[in-house]
């Protein structure tokens, strides 16, 4: 019964003095005046670069930077250097296809290009790694590409989404290196699912990013979504058509009108019209020993489905005409 005790006991005495020991020495670290180096990622701005030009392959974000400086000044770099302004500068004007930065020795040359604030008495001592960035140019170039989405959408039972989803802006203008873009067809948007819509939806969603290196005109869409109540209704007077009838041949279909019911979002399927539904009977079907044939049905792609027809049959008269 003692042991648990005892391992506990030992467990916060020894986050106790591995805390202590650390707040020592990091209070040690920040009052001292004497001067130490220290490893830190700063980020690489490449600049000027000429308009008409665009990078063929990403440049490293951020280089690993040896810095000299006291314990304090150090600390506080460490802690504040995302908001103090550091940053590494490479400057591409009058790089036409490719160069490569050797960064020490750029560095040793041009000095001005290291970014330090004035007020953290760092000095630079060299860059750890990359030692080397090669830039790589391209032609700069533009096109406008569709917006295909990938967002899953699942109304409610008893509802659906009527028609496809839309996009707005449907096509957006990508730009970057003329290589890279002739292989972009397209661009998608982020993969997302929702769940149990009942009503109209509209959203933001962000389009997938293609790297670095490809610029987008909107790096959001908008999705709209119509959801409608699951509903049923009865179109009658449907014309029956007879399709593919040779030439001097009379055709009388009977009867000559068909009723079914639609199924469909409730708005959606208010404002269909018979001229809105198509009944055929193909005559290449025809034979003169049958004389009852089963039409075919062609309803508006957004509608979920149709059922009873009827009559479920129609019989065809056929006649020559006379020369």
């Amino acid at each position: 019964m003692y042991k648990p005790i005892e391992s506990l006991i030992r467990q916060k005495l020894s986050l106790f003095f591995g805390a202590f020991g650390l707040s020592l020495l990091l209070w040690v670290f920040v009052v001292s005046e004497n001067e130490y180096t220290l490893i830190l990622d700063l980020p690489i701005e490449a600049r000027n670069l000429n308009v008409q030009k665009a990078h063929q392959e990403e440049v490293p974000p951020n280089a690993s930077v040896r810095l000299r400086g006291t314990g304090r000044d150090l600390f506080k770099s460490f802690l504040l250097k995302n908001f103090g302004g550091f940053k590494l500068v490479l400057d591409l004007e009058g790089i036409s296809n490719e160069y490569e930065f050797v960064l020490n020795d750029y560095f040793e040359k041009f000095p001005q290009k290291i970014v330090l604030p004035l007020n953290y008495n760092l000095s630079f001592v060299e860059v750890v790694y990359p030692n080397r960035i090669k830039i790589s140019l391209d032609e700069y170039s533009s096109k406008i590409v569709p917006v295909i989405s990938n967002l899953v959408v699942k109304p409610s039972p008893g509802f659906l989404l009527v028609s496809e989803q839309k996009i707005n802006p449907s096509e957006i203008e990508i730009a970057g290196p003329k290589k890279e873009l002739i292989f972009i067809n397209h661009v998608e948007t982020d993969f997302d699912t929702i769940n149990g819509l009942t009503s109209f939806y509209s959203g933001q969603i962000k389009i997938q990013s293609l790297g670095r290196l490809i610029e987008y005109s909107s790096k959001t869409v908008e999705i709209n979504l119509d959801i409608q109540n699951i509903s049923e209704r009865i179109i009658a007077d449907i014309p029956v058509r007879v399709v593919n009838v040779p030439n001097k041949f009379r055709v009388f279909p009977s009867p000559q009108t068909v009723s079914l019911t639609v199924i469909g979002g409730v708005k959606q399927i208010s404002g269909l019209t018979s001229d809105d539904i198509t009944v055929f009977v193909d005559f290449k079907d025809w034979n003169h020993l049958k004389q009852f044939y089963e039409p075919e049905v062609k309803v508006p792609e957004a509608l979920l489905d149709w059922r009873d027809i009827s009559p479920k049959n129609i019989e065809i008269g056929v006649a020559r005409e006379l020369k």
